[in-house]
């Protein structure tokens, strides 16, 4: 079952929707940094670093969104799809950098408190703002970033961003209550531990594609099964499966058929029901096949 189309604000495509998500996040950034100047809290201003950071990334996935539609020619033969996936890299690269460094900042307030008073109540103003804003820019990019790896890259540096501004607003609930100061350098520590699995998901999901891996749930063994059960099939071999980017798979093999294939015209025919099964049944929408009749000997074996 597919999920119906995204109507009102997000119904534009991932460039519009990534646009969107930046403006709402450079606002976020502004109010924060004038927050964590006016309440002294290093929770803040880690969250405004990592609402900079992802301002800077949602700069290169719009840039590398734009990159990726623009048509395949005689030199990018494919597109420029694989934008995506380098913006991704970028992002993700980021992410972990940002990490360390807010991990370093809040431990060495932990072990060498500062002598700031943090207040508790605007910090826990601006933390709300932050939460609700993330949420919208959350809630925007949902449907991109399951077609778009570089959407899904933003939309990981928000969902980062939502849980911190989380973490901000519980650390200025106890410092507004309670008074322990504290509590601001060890959000800021919590920060970084969120957003570390995040980045290292990414880093595996480019290593992936750049790897030329076959997309994650896709059985090759599956599809070459489905393959010879088409009528005219004697064998299906030399399968490659691997993504240009998220949602973007490529196929190609080998079809053996039985000679009457050939003999009565119906290979075009062939051709058109194996592709159409790899696009039901296994969303493949660019296959390429060889057809080769029975007992074709291939002159350019490879490993």
């Amino acid at each position: 079952m597919h999920d119906h189309a995204p109507r009102g604000i997000r119904a534009g495509g991932p460039r519009r929707l990534l646009a969107l998500s930046l403006a709402i996040t450079a606002t976020v950034l502004v109010v924060q940094v004038i927050g964590a100047v006016l309440t002294g809290s290093l929770a803040l201003l880690a969250d405004a670093g990592h609402m900079f950071t992802d301002s800077s990334a949602l700069v290169v996935a719009l840039v590398a969104a734009t990159v990726a539609a623009r048509p395949a020619d005689d030199r990018q033969t494919y597109g420029y799809q694989r934008a995506e996936v380098f913006g991704a890299l970028i992002n993700a690269i980021i992410l972990v950098v940002l990490c360390a460094v807010i991990a370093v900042e809040a431990v060495r307030r932990l072990l060498d408190p500062v002598d700031t008073e943090v207040q508790g109540l605007p910090m826990m103003v601006v933390a709300l703002i932050g939460l609700v804003a993330n949420g919208v820019s959350l809630w925007l990019l949902s449907i991109a970033q399951r077609t778009s790896i570089n959407a899904r890259g933003a939309y990981l540096e928000v969902l980062g961003d939502l849980l911190g501004s989380v973490v901000v607003l519980v650390a200025a609930v106890v410092v507004w209550q309670t008074g322990w100061m504290p509590a601001d350098a060890v959000a800021s520590l919590a920060i970084a531990v969120l957003i570390v699995p995040r980045a290292v998901g990414l880093l595996r999901e480019v290593v992936a594609v750049l790897g030329e891996r076959a997309p994650s749930g896709t059985r090759v063994p599956d599809i070459r099964e489905h393959l010879r059960d088409a009528k005219g099939v004697v064998d299906v071999h030399d399968v490659h499966v691997w993504q240009l980017t998220r949602g973007a798979p490529v196929f190609t093999a080998h079809i053996v058929v039985a000679q009457e294939v050939f003999d009565e015209g119906r290979a075009g025919t062939l051709l058109a029901e194996l592709q159409s099964c790899l696009a039901e049944h296994f969303d493949v929408a660019h296959s390429t096949f060889q057809l080769e009749p029975a007992g074709h000997i291939e002159h350019d074996h490879h490993a």
